[in-house]
């Protein structure tokens, strides 16, 4: 058992993060990141070519991490392999010592820095959580049998702040019939939806982790409600980082916005899993501020 999943089962609050790998082979700055929030941080989500931008690679990054005694997520989208590779891959990860996997679909390869590439796509984020489970009961998605089976702490995604919300209650119900044994959430802005959706889900009895994404300025959050589907920025938070345009700039109001916003949820999930893109450095001042 994971440490993760020992945590979640215990009932304690957990916090995860990110880990994004370069666009190349210089890779211990963000393993060093990491290693600064080896006690504050339960495990480390590793992006799987995030945004669709090529990068050192989640699965080598996840054993870099395992070197440091630090516990990786792997994160695993279903854009650029099919289900043989991707098989391949959860069972390489499982005899490198990978455990936790998140399971994902994947953004879409027009979003990213290789436009001309051609998305795969041949299985979803509900079939590739089957597939894992599968690989777990000894057998592969053809139905072979294989020489010794896998074990995993399986993850997926939510969105409780889409609309309809009832889609999102649909799929997490497929996810979890599926093999999903806890969730982390897309960004997490209006804490009152939030916990209508928890609400609404209660009956899964699945750990449940608020997404939680620091807003850098107003730019960004405009981006996120028109780009991101699933997120939603309030006015009144755009209107925040309007005041003090210093205090933007340098993170404070963003690390406020994500203090306040965790204090205000934290008593209806299971923990949070933080996403810094890119400012892990203000990480200590949010776990400061919530008492974690």
């Amino acid at each position: 058992m994971t440490k993760l999943q020992e945590r979640l089962r215990a009932g304690d609050f957990v916090v995860t993060s990110e880990v994004g790998p370069p666009k190349g082979v210089n890779i211990d700055k963000c393993l060093e990141e990491a290693e600064s929030l080896r006690d504050r941080i339960t495990a480390f989500n590793v992006t799987d070519l995030q945004s669709s931008v090529m990068r050192f690679g989640s699965l080598a990054t996840c054993r870099l991490l395992l070197d440091r005694g630090l516990e990786p997520i792997l994160q695993m989208t279903c854009r650029d392999r099919n289900r043989l590779a991707l098989q391949s891959d959860l069972l390489s990860a499982y005899g490198l010592g990978i455990r936790n996997v998140l399971c994902l679909t994947g953004d879409h390869q027009k979003l990213g820095d290789h436009q001309e590439a051609k998305g795969v796509f041949d299985l979803d984020s509900v079939q590739l959580l089957h597939g894992a489970k599968t690989l777990q009961e000894g057998r592969d998605m053809a139905g072979h049998e294989l020489e010794g089976s896998p074990e995993f702490f399986l993850g997926a995604v939510v969105s409780p702040q889409a609309e309809p919300l009832e889609l999102q209650i649909i799929k997490m119900k497929k996810k979890i019939e599926a093999g999903a044994q806890f969730f982390q959430t897309q960004a997490v802005y209006e804490p009152e939806k939030f916990k209508e959706f928890v609400k609404e889900v209660s009956d899964f009895d699945v750990p449940i982790m608020a997404g939680i994404v620091i807003l850098k300025s107003v730019g960004m959050a405009r981006y996120m409600n028109a780009n991101v589907a699933g997120v939603s920025v309030p006015e009144e938070l755009i209107d925040e980082l309007k005041k003090d345009k210093e205090k933007t700039k340098s993170g404070r109001t963003g690390v406020e916005i994500a203090v306040r916003i965790i204090k205000e949820i934290e008593n209806h999930c299971q923990g949070v899993h933080l996403m810094a893109l890119g400012w892990e450095s203000k990480l200590p001042a949010i776990l400061d501020g919530v008492g974690l």
